[in-house]
């Protein structure tokens, strides 16, 4: 019992002490960022115009619409500028045109669980009606060249033009200049002189050496000196009052993912399927060796030789068709191999692919396919696909060449003007080829998952425009000692903007 009570008086002694001890916890404040002031250091951005291409006008997803535009980077920069900025906006999220109750362009991708399919709805904006709210700010027009920017009537050539030009020979810079710009923007001018090319699978014409735009195809690359002459004409126009802007330079649009989504060996085989490939080509490969064999021992006319100069062992090796059991090189036309059909018209200029060559994304729905149903006729297995869906390594370097040549004329031009700054894009598609931050996101060019580029494979999605934006701020603050990279609310905010658009948004 002694012990009971000294346990019980222990206890009510520490129930007493207990009392008088504050156990509560001091509340931890929270951090708390200073807010900084944007100082523009005396930028003007009362008139801010932009003037481009697609990705000027915020062009996603393979189409224009609403949505997309107002996430545009020049919208997104006139948010941060805090100044109006009038967009001549599509009537609806559907995106694409219509003219006389036919779909003249098509409505945007979506995302249907597998990969970009077509939004099932029929657009709302008129071709040929003008867009409401002018005048404008943002004269992106896509699909635009370098000359097409500075030339006369260019509206009634392109419908996204068409809605916001002034009159009938109105040009895309006059339309620019007439809003007196104190500040502007001037980018990926140059992107569609090789674009047009690359998407057709190099098919156009290099024109490097012809002065004279007017005879250039729709998907020819543009000579160096024309896009330099208009680029810096431009730049001085749009300088001559004494506005500031940014230029940007032309990435390689061949890192988009247009061009690295469909792998050079897309094409699977049983070891059925190889071995009677491998039969119906046999005669193809024998007639390669027995041209080369011919050649060598001088057993063709003077004539014949001298058109099979280049055409050696390397090149059968290159030709020679072979397949098995697995993943298989895709069959392709290359207009770079020696012409033999003179000699023998079933050999035709076809080899398979090589990790050197890029597939373009829009072959994915070709190959595998029939031609004309023959069950034995499969595009890129049987029968080499066609020269439009493959950009080959001498067709990479035609665009490489003329990519350095305008990126160098852009940077002089911006080194030469103290009233212009560069923003690098080249850079950063560079980087985003394995990964760039922004904010809480790693973003890649990897269609669908990556963030960075649309479902077309091409353009941005609304949060690369954001970037997009950033990298432009940070320009501006490098060149022109404002601070929109510390200020507070100064920089877009990555989880503020979609990488797609819902299928329900019209």
């Amino acid at each position: 019992m002694k012990n009971y009570k000294n346990i019980g008086l222990f206890l009510l002694s520490l129930s007493i002490i207990s009392c008088d001890v504050d156990n509560s916890l001091d509340e931890i404040p929270g951090v708390v960022n200073p807010t900084v002031e944007l100082n523009t250091n005396g930028l003007d951005f009362s008139s801010y115009v932009s003037i481009g291409a697609s990705f000027t006008a915020g062009y996603t997803d393979g189409a224009m619409f609403k949505a997309a535009q107002e996430n545009s980077f020049p919208n997104i920069l006139a948010s941060k500028f805090g100044t109006n900025f009038s967009q001549p906006l599509m009537n609806d999220n559907i995106g694409g045109l219509v003219f006389n109750g036919n779909v003249v362009a098509s409505p945007r991708f979506y995302f249907d669980g597998a990969g970009p399919a077509v939004l099932p709805a029929v657009p709302t904006t008129q071709l040929g009606v003008p867009a409401s709210g002018a005048p404008f700010n943002n004269f992106g027009a896509p699909g635009a060249k370098s000359f097409h920017l500075t030339f006369p009537g260019y509206g009634a050539l392109n419908p996204y033009f068409g809605r916001m030009a002034s009159g009938p020979t109105a040009t895309v810079l006059g339309d620019a200049l007439a809003r007196n710009p104190t500040f502007f923007t001037l980018s990926e001018v140059g992107g569609n002189d090789v674009l047009g090319y690359a998407l057709s699978g190099g098919s156009g014409v290099d024109q490097t050496g012809n002065l004279d735009p007017s005879t250039y195809g729709g998907s020819d690359i543009t000579d160096p000196n024309v896009f330099a002459q208009v680029f810096s004409g431009m730049v001085n126009a749009l300088t001559a009052n004494g506005a500031k802007g940014v230029v940007a330079n032309v990435p390689y649009i061949t890192n988009l993912a247009n061009f690295t989504t469909v792998t050079y060996n897309a094409i699977p085989l049983d070891a059925a399927t190889a071995g009677a490939l491998n039969g119906g080509f046999a005669a193809y490969n024998g007639g390669l060796d027995q041209i080369l064999a011919a050649k060598n021992a001088g057993a063709l006319p003077p004539q014949v030789l001298s058109l099979l100069a280049n055409f050696d062992a390397d090149e059968v090796a290159r030709r020679k068709v072979s397949y098995q059991a697995g993943q298989n090189a895709v069959l392709i036309l290359d207009e770079d191999l020696t012409d033999l059909s003179f000699l023998n018209p079933a050999l035709t200029n076809m080899r398979q692919a090589t990790p050197d060559d890029l597939i373009l994304l829009a072959s994915s729905t070709i190959l595998g396919t029939t031609v004309g149903g023959n069950p034995l006729a499969i595009n890129g297995v049987s029968v080499p696909l066609a020269d439009q869906w493959v950009l080959t390594p001498e067709e990479q370097l035609a665009i490489k060449t003329a990519t350095d040549s305008y990126n160098s004329t852009i940077a002089s031009v911006a080194a030469s003007n103290p009233n212009v700054a560069l923003v690098d894009l080249k850079s950063v598609l560079e980087e985003a080829s394995t990964g760039i931050t922004f904010d809480d996101y790693t973003m890649t060019t990897s269609l669908v998952v990556g963030g960075l580029i649309s479902l077309d494979g091409v353009h941005l999605t609304a949060r690369g425009y954001a970037l997009m934006a950033n990298k432009i701020l940070a320009a501006m603050d490098a060149e022109f000692g404002s601070n929109f990279t510390q200020a507070t609310n100064g920089l877009a905010v990555a989880g503020e903007y979609p990488t797609n658009y819902s299928p329900t948004l019209r």
